[in-house]
């Protein structure tokens, strides 16, 4: 199956990545890869892709529906476009064959369900488990990622390159005294990238050596790849831009709701804004928020499939969309939690 449609040298292809969040966990769809030059059992799974027949999609979002729903059995409904990505290398050799490969990028929110061709339902931080921070920041941070980036700063014999390096690092992944971002999610994964620290790189330079027709060369040297699975091309970097944005976007939009029952508790509301922004939220201050910003109101229903007390059923206050330019949710300042600061590069590592 491929992945584009070829035009005078361009091929332009569709992928989506489609959210959705089940009992607090958020979860990305992929489908299985048939693409050549992909041996490693890790990047056989990828984004729902297709191509764009000109003559019978009028629009390229129309285009995008009408793959998935062919793909998966799944007919979308919030779908937004997220970016345009064509980086000259984003295929491997055998899959170019002289063409220039650019993808479209789109977002999808919907409620999970089951679907077909061999497509799965998976927790989007098993591709970034350093992004969940809901029980605080990861281990895997400091015993990994930090100590690993350290090295990579050191090995550079460029002094300010060196500089270049801890800065990018500490900025991205919030160490040294920098506040960590959560919207910076493409950020922390292209300097795993560079660093030689995901999957895809490794995966990538093979590739790349094979081409130019080298023997894979100091193998062994090469860091051991951050824990994280793995997805075909370039469909992780697609996964990373899009988590960013969806980070960004409940802020001062009401995407929220798309993931949500028409009707919901205030805790099922808290929950989902947590699993996509990767962080814990007060439960008083959270709503307190909500009931400021004006998104809901109540039923005067309740619903006793809580484990506990009846809980009051609410639902999303469509006239906020008049009454406001953003109406996000957002997210309450939090505290930076004490482990994250200082602690950077430094401390982790010995640099010169």
């Amino acid at each position: 199956m491929r992945s584009e449609a070829s035009t005078e040298g361009v091929t332009v292809g569709l992928n989506a990545v489609i959210v959705a969040v089940t009992e607090g966990v958020p979860r990305i769809l992929s489908v299985p890869w048939q693409g050549a030059d992909e041996d490693s059992d890790s990047t056989r799974e990828a984004l729902p892709f297709g191509l764009l027949d000109p003559m019978r999609d009028r629009t390229l979002e129309l285009g995008l529906r009408r793959w998935v729903e062919e793909q998966t059995d799944l007919s979308l409904g919030y779908v937004e476009q997220l970016y345009t990505f064509g980086d000259r290398d984003r295929e491997p050799p055998g899959e170019r064959q002289g063409r220039r490969a650019l993808s479209i990028g789109y977002l999808a929110l919907v409620k999970e369900s089951q679907v077909g061709g061999g497509g799965r339902w998976r927790d989007w931080y098993s591709f970034f488990p350093w992004e969940d921070r809901r029980e605080g920041p990861p281990t895997l941070i400091a015993n990994s990622v930090q100590p690993a980036l350290a090295r990579w700063v050191e090995g550079s014999a460029d002094s300010g390159e060196r500089r270049n390096r801890r800065e990018r690092a500490d900025i991205a992944f919030g160490l040294g005294g920098a506040r960590w971002d959560g919207e910076r999610a493409l950020d922390r994964y292209e300097l795993l990238y560079e660093a030689g620290l995901v999957g895809e790189a490794r995966r990538d330079r093979v590739v790349g050596q094979a081409q130019e027709g080298l023997e894979a060369e100091g193998q062994s040297e090469w860091p051991n790849p951050i824990p994280g699975r793995s997805l075909c091309l370039d469909h992780r970097r697609i996964l990373a831009t899009a988590l960013g944005r969806l980070r960004g976007k409940i802020r001062y939009r009401p995407v929220i709701f798309e993931l949500l029952p028409r009707e919901f508790t205030l805790l099922q509301l808290q929950r989902v804004v947590e699993s996509l922004a990767g962080v814990g939220l007060h439960k008083q201050n959270f709503r307190r928020l909500v009931a400021h910003a004006g998104l809901v109101e109540g039923t005067g229903k309740q619903t006793v499939h809580t484990g506990g007390r009846p809980a009051e059923l609410f639902r999303f206050r469509r006239e906020v969309l008049h009454e406001r330019p953003a109406p996000g949710v957002g997210l309450p300042e939090m505290p930076e939690p004490a482990a994250t600061r200082g602690g950077g590069l430094d401390s982790a590592y010995a640099l010169h």
